[in-house]
Formats: structure tokens, C-alpha cells, sequence
């Protein structure tokens, strides 16, 4: 059985030019970047120098505003917790969105139970914040504001240039979770006025485990306190002898986005289409979850009604997705980012992410729309509701036994 890989936004697998680039850090090249004195010492802090501008270059900014961290969940830790401890002479309110990421959401509640204040906006049915909401949430004691750049289930794109000019007005420090977003489209922390970004090496193609935070040196100049203590590595704001090897492979990942990001985000976008299509030509009652067009590349969340999602996905198991319903063994609650967008229970518990890239193939994109097709029909026709609605009867409205 050959597996296809449709869950790209979960991780990706190494580039193999990615892994060529660390294998020489990982042999002979094993010195600790903070070595000073000989050349063991130098030869790593080159490579992760070089990175350190590959990064860089990758999202307009430059190589000393980057700072190298374990990955974007411990780099949203260091920018919420370190914006929030670092301003809080200034004021003691945050405010974040509703379907954000879990590693936003997190802090973000820790600080709530430490004495800090936090809005959480709500999102239109496209997944998008309201400008206005946020414009009127903003407080004179609002040091922070914490907005995701992509989706990781929808892959809705926020208004981010936008936000970043609302920041600006007030004087309030703005921070993207760009896990998903980093190589896929196109970024620039200069036009778009972020202070603050998480880049995470899994998501594009460099190895797990490690990640970066853009951190604003100048107009106006970012500091965060520390999670981490100990030898004031990475401008004190995140201590810890680097992970050498894994820094040259998120470098790396970086240049090579940076190459060819035109291109993929062309064919990874005609490969969706085509899936999207596919599954529409030979599906009825299906729909799209998230922005039609404000999306990435990769992102196709599509809720397949009258089906449950966990089922659907045994359906066709040779086929990696993920389900819209985080279904954990103890709750069956359907995906609160869908919930937020307004899908009901039902269509939330039927939906599938579908994450393309970098090495998804046409034939994997067309065994996928004939697979799910037959998963899709058959669980279909064991539907009670499904011939409900098929009969015209709207299964909203029935009025159902309770014994």
C-alpha cells in the first residue's frame, strides 16, 4: 500500500538539500557556537551566522533582529509572556483571537490567572478578525496584540498589514504566529508592521525542534524578559547552547523558500484547485471551511456533510490527513477553530484538512478525490440522514425521540 502524505501542515518532511546542509554540522563540524577561542567554536558560529541571515531574508529583516529558539511554540511563549513581563510598567492587557493557535491561546490564559488582562476577538465565518473589533478593543493599557498570520486547520489568512497599522496608531507591540504562514507566502515584517514573529523549521521543510522569533530592533525596539534563564545566549532572551546542526537546516529551508516560493506556491495552489474540484465534480453536499481565496496554498478544509470525520479518515486510510473534530479518546468536541467560524457541531465533526506541498504529486491529489469519493458514498449510503435529506426532509429541524 503506498501512503499519501496530505498533512503537510502538521510537519513536513526534510528537504533533502536541508539535510545535506546540517550532515557536515552533525560530523566534523560539532563545535558549540559559543566557543570563542578556537576554531571548532568559530566554524559553528559561521554556519549559524549564515543562517541567521537566511532567516532574515526570508521575512524583510535583518540578521540581528533574529533569534534562534526550539520552535514557534517556544518562540509565542517568549513573545507573549516576554512582551507582557517586560511592558508591564506601561499596562497589563493583551488581546489575542479566538482560533489561534494553542501555543497563543496558553500563555496567553497563564497571564490571565497571573493578573493580566486578556480580550479574545471573535472571527467572521471566513475565519478573519473584524478590524473594527479589534480597533475598539484597543486600550491605553494595551501593551500587546498577538494575531496568527495563517491558519494551521483553515489556512484563513489574516488582514496582518492591516493590523500592524492599528498597532502602530496606538503604540502597541504586534506579534504573528507565522508557523504556517514563513516559505509558503510571501512576508515582510517592515511593510506589514509586525514587532514580533514565530517561525517554526517543521512547518517548512527544515527539521523539528527548532524555530526562530523576529524580534523589532528599531521604531520601535522590542525587548522581551526571558523564559529561559542562564548564559545570556540569543541577546539574553532565550539562553541555551545552540542546536547547531538544526539552525543551519532552518537556514537553509529559509534560502531555499526564498528561491523557489513563486513557483511552489503556484503549483501547491493548481494542485488544491484540482482536489477542491475533483471532490466537487463528484460530490454533492460538501463545503469549504475558511476563505475561499485569502488562504494558503496549502489548505483545503472541506466538511463532508452526513459523514463523521473520524470514519471518513478510516475510509480511506492510505491517505495522511487530519480531521476537523480533535477528537482525544475522553472528548469528542468538535475542532474550536471551526466552532469560532460558526460551522455548526455536525458539519465540524465531518470536516478534513487537507495539507498540500512541496512533494505532492498530481497522482497523489487524484487517487486522493478517488478514494475519498468511495469513503464519502459508502458511509453515505449506511446514512440514515443522508436519505433524510435526500427526500428533501431538513434534519435541522427534526424534532427527535428522547427516551
Amino acid at each position: 500500500m503506498t501512503m499519501v502524505y496530505l498533512d503537510n501542515n502538521a510537519t513536513t518532511p526534510l528537504d533533502p538539500r536541508v539535510l545535506d546542509a546540517m550532515l557536515p554540522y552533525l560530523r566534523d563540524k560539532f563545535g558549540n557556537a559559543a566557543s570563542r577561542n578556537h576554531a571548532f567554536g568559530w566554524e559553528a558560529e559561521q554556519g549559524v551566522e549564515k543562517a541567521r541571515a537566511q532567516v532574515a531574508e526570508l521575512i524583510g529583516a535583518s540578521a540581528k533582529e533574529i533569534i534562534f529558539t526550539s520552535g514557534a511554540t517556544e518562540s509565542d511563549n517568549i513573545a507573549i509572556k516576554g512582551v507582557a513581563h517586560m511592558y508591564r510598567d506601561k499596562g497589563n492587557h493583551l488581546i489575542i483571537q479566538e482560533t489561534e493557535h494553542k501555543a497563543v491561546i496558553d500563555p496567553a490564559k497563564f497571564l490571565e490567572q497571573n493578573g493580566f488582562e486578556v480580550t479574545v476577538l471573535g472571527v467572521d465565518k471566513y475565519g478573519m478578525i473584524r478590524l473594527d473589533e479589534l480597533k475598539a478593543a484597543m486600550k491605553d493599557t494595551t501593551t500587546l496584540v498577538s494575531i496568527m498570520f495563517a491558519n494551521n486547520e483553515t489556512g484563513t489568512l489574516q488582514p496582518v498589514a492591516e493590523i500592524g497599522r492599528l498597532c502602530k496608531e496606538r503604540d502597541i507591540i504586534f506579534h504573528s504566529d507565522a508557523a504556517q504562514a514563513v516559505g509558503k507566502v510571501p512576508i515582510d515584517v517592515e511593510a506589514m508592521g509586525i514587532d514580533l514573529l514565530s517561525i517554526s523549521g517543521h512547518k517548512m521543510y527544515g527539521p523539528k525542534g527548532v524555530g526562530a522569533l523576529y524580534v523589532r530592533r528599531k521604531k520601535p525596539r522590542v525587548r522581551c524578559e526571558p523564559v529561559v534563564h542562564g548564559g545570556g545566549h540569543e541577546r539574553g532572551m532565550r539562553s541555551g547552547t545552540l542546536n547547531v546542526p538544526a539552525i543551519v537546516g532552518l537556514g537553509e529551508a529559509c534560502a531555499i523558500a526564498q528561491a523557489e516560493m513563486p513557483e511552489e506556491s503556484k503549483r501547491i495552489t493548481a494542485l488544491r484547485e484540482r482536489l477542491w474540484k475533483g471532490l466537487q465534480a463528484n460530490l454533492d453536499e460538501i463545503a469549504l471551511n475558511g476563505h475561499p481565496d485569502k488562504r494558503l496554498p496549502t489548505t483545503l478544509n472541506v466538511s463532508f456533510l452526513y459523514v463523521e470525520g473520524e470514519s471518513l479518515m478510516m475510509g480511506f486510510n492510505d491517505i495522511a490527513v487530519s480531521s476537523g473534530s480533535a477528537c482525544t479518546s475522553a472528548s469528542l468536541e468538535p475542532s474550536y477553530v471551526l466552532k469560532a467560524l460558526g460551522v455548526g457541531d455536525e458539519l465540524a465533526h465531518s470536516s478534513i484538512r487537507f495539507s498540500l506541498g512541496r512533494f505532492t504529486t498530481e497522482a497523489d491529489v487524484d487517487h486522493t478525490i478517488r478514494r475519498v469519493t468511495d469513503a464519502v458514498n459508502h458511509l453515505r449510503k449506511m446514512s440514515p440522514l443522508f436519505e433524510m435529506a435526500q427526500e428533501g426532509i431538513d434534519i435541522t429541524k427534526v424534532q427527535w425521540a428522547h427516551h
